[in-house]
């Protein structure tokens, strides 16, 4: 396992999206919440905890609506993501994540995108953050299917950065991101950002923070990148 004094000489950063770069959570609610309700189904706030989040579309919909075809699943994903593209044109990252990156960019780490969003989420998200160029790297769940919480997300996003499990730390928000990553064999950090704390350790979190100020992540970084590249300083600029 991965740890602050057995980073290797050379790694790499994989994100998840929604819940990890911006908070997203309370506009996907709403936008199934109006969904559903279209075809009489009343989501909770616990149905979407266990069911829906970080999960791709066509599992949450064999899951609520079994009956439905691979056609009708399809749509209804369809019209929930149009309808959250809505609600969002404009999004704001997790607190400490652009003074991240930027302390990041004179190391030239590889980084990428491992999300579980449809692709046209996944760039809209990422245009409304400023950070397409930043993360030209983005793996989707349909292109490593069946998608997170299987481990082929994060060995896909692996590949692509040309990185080994051990050279890389993952960023989740929810348990099934956590599983994905931890069964990829990456060091992952989890953010509390839709979840409890303690629902991402148990999931297999080595290391889980609010948001990306969190001093141990930064410690964390300086111990493999030096002081140099990452300033103490630059932590306590928020």
């Amino acid at each position: 396992m991965l740890s602050a004094d057995s980073l290797p000489n050379s790694f790499g950063l994989l994100f998840d999206l929604d819940g990890t770069l911006t908070e997203t959570n309370p506009l996907h609610y709403r936008a199934w919440e109006l969904v559903l309700a279209e075809v009489g189904y009343d989501l909770t706030p616990t149905i979407y905890e266990q069911v829906i989040s970080g999960r791709t579309n066509a599992q949450i919909v064999v899951d609520l609506l079994p009956s439905y075809s691979v056609a009708e699943g399809a749509a209804l994903s369809d019209r929930k993501e149009a309808l959250f593209r809505q609600l969002a044109p404009d999004l704001e990252p997790v607190l400490g994540l652009p003074l991240l990156l930027k302390a990041l960019e004179s190391c030239h780490l590889p980084m990428a995108v491992v999300t579980n969003a449809p692709k046209d989420n996944a760039i809209h998200m990422l245009t409304a953050l400023g950070l397409r160029e930043r993360f030209a790297t983005v793996v989707l769940a349909e292109e490593a299917p069946p998608g997170k919480p299987d481990p082929a997300p994060y060995r896909l996003g692996l590949e692509r950065l040309n990185l080994p499990a051990s050279g890389a730390i993952a960023f989740e928000d929810s348990p099934p991101g956590v599983r994905s990553a931890v069964a990829a064999g990456i060091f992952t950090v989890g953010l509390s950002t839709t979840h409890a704390p303690e629902e991402l350790t148990q999931a297999g979190a080595s290391l889980v923070i609010e948001n990306f100020t969190d001093q141990r992540l930064w410690q964390l970084l300086r111990s493999h990148l030096g002081d140099e590249a990452i300033p103490l300083s630059a932590a306590f600029t928020v």
